[in-house]
């Protein structure tokens, strides 16, 4: 097994440490690559603005999951006490691996100054250095000589990797960009929407009025990677609903980008946020865990970003229906059911007939959707059946 550990303060995490982790891993053949926001850095006194470790945690793991399924964020010198040594850090990973081979992943000036970090000599018995050169000119004149001096003095093994694509910013002078109302483009959209949603580095966005691009970031920030497809494929069925019946395009690309921003919450956290806003379960709610991410999200939609009563109430009811919904409520129900990346069923006629009749494929949605729940033993809840029977009987 090949192991990436790529370390840093990561404040904040920028486009520059995806897009080299990224080739890292693609490069070393890696089977992991943990990204380690440092707790205390050594080298470094982290200011009074900086985020919490949560905060760095949180946008660590938004990046891991860009860099791609190897990658995952560790806490691992986050709840070590004391200054993160990388040492220690490495050790740890051996314990846990003790027969995988360990990669070290650092910049050009960590590279260049290893020979300075505490006990170069026993980390160098650990790890395979790996360090990020800007282009081939750059490897031989900056790096020979230190790859040289590292192998003769602590026994070094090194490996330097030519990034194809590189990002010119330092975290530093991100900070300073954000905090001026620029620096977004160095930024993975999932970041952005966090440092968005907590305000941080100076950034004080009004969330209850932003643009449909700020919105999509920070819904981005809030879903599960493999989510977001789903999500902008409902955005963009919506909007196309909302044309051809009347409805308001930007309402319903709201309630779509919304409309799971709770969806990987576990439960408790689903049973925090009913409590913090006062809102009570009814028996088959508190049964069924998958009815959750629709009550909450509306109410974060609602109090969060502000979204208008009849976007909060498309996206309450987008998993079960209910009686009697209006012309969105159903865009935002069908739009989530028919998304192009949907295929757990034959979903050719509904597609097609939710541009002919909303009514009719609402109540063909909803039929489908009874009936294979009720194959799978699984439990339907009265607001779906009470949907159904209301179209069926204004159709009647």
């Amino acid at each position: 097994m090949k192991i990436g550990i790529y370390g840093g303060t990561f404040n904040p995490i920028h486009l520059g440490h995806i897009q080299a982790a990224r080739f890292a891993a693609e490069y070393l053949e890696l089977d992991r690559l943990l990204l380690v926001p440092a707790g205390i850095p050594p080298h470094k006194v982290l200011d009074a603005s900086t985020p919490s470790q949560d905060q760095r945690l949180e946008m660590a793991e938004l990046a891991a999951e860009a860099i791609g399924p190897t990658a995952e964020a560790s806490d691992i010198e986050l709840l070590r006490k004391g200054k993160s040594y990388t040492l220690d850090t490495v050790k740890a990973v051996r314990e846990n691996y003790p027969k995988a081979r360990l990669y070290l992943l650092m910049g050009t000036d960590m590279f260049l100054t290893f020979h300075l970090w505490r006990d170069p000599d026993k980390l160098a018995k650990l790890c395979t250095l790996c360090a990020f050169g800007r282009s081939e000119a750059d490897t031989e004149a900056m790096f020979a000589a230190q790859r040289e001096h590292l192998a003769r003095t602590v026994g070094a093994d090194s490996v330097i990797i030519t990034l194809p694509e590189i990002v010119d910013i330092s975290s530093t002078r991100l900070r300073a960009a954000l905090a001026a109302g620029g620096g977004r483009e160095h930024l993975d959209p999932a970041v952005w929407g966090c440092i968005l949603r907590e305000g941080l580095y100076g950034v004080r966005a009004d969330l209850k009025h932003l643009s449909l691009e700020d919105l999509r970031c920070a819904a981005f920030s809030m879903l599960r990677r493999k989510r977001i497809p789903h999500v902008l494929g409902t955005e963009e069925t919506a909007a196309k609903l909302a044309l051809r019946w009347g409805e308001d395009e930007e309402a319903a690309r709201r309630a779509a980008l919304l409309h799971d921003c709770t969806k990987k919450l576990n439960r408790e956290q689903h049973l925090d946020i009913c409590r913090q806003y006062g809102i009570r379960l009814d028996r088959e709610e508190q049964r069924e865990e998958k009815l959750l991410h629709a009550i909450t999200g509306a109410a974060v939609a609602r109090r969060v970003f502000g979204v208008p009563p009849e976007v909060e109430s498309a996206i309450r009811w987008h998993t079960t229906g209910k009686a009697d919904m209006t012309t969105l409520e159903k865009i935002v129900y069908l739009a989530d059911y028919i998304e192009p990346t949907r295929s757990f069923c034959d979903l050719t006629e509904l597609r097609t007939l939710a541009f002919q009749d909303l009514d009719r494929a609402a109540l063909l949605g909803l039929e489908m959707a009874v009936r294979d729940l009720m194959e799978r033993g699984a439990a339907v809840h009265s607001n779906s059946v009470l949907a159904r029977d209301y179209l069926k009987g204004k159709r009647t």
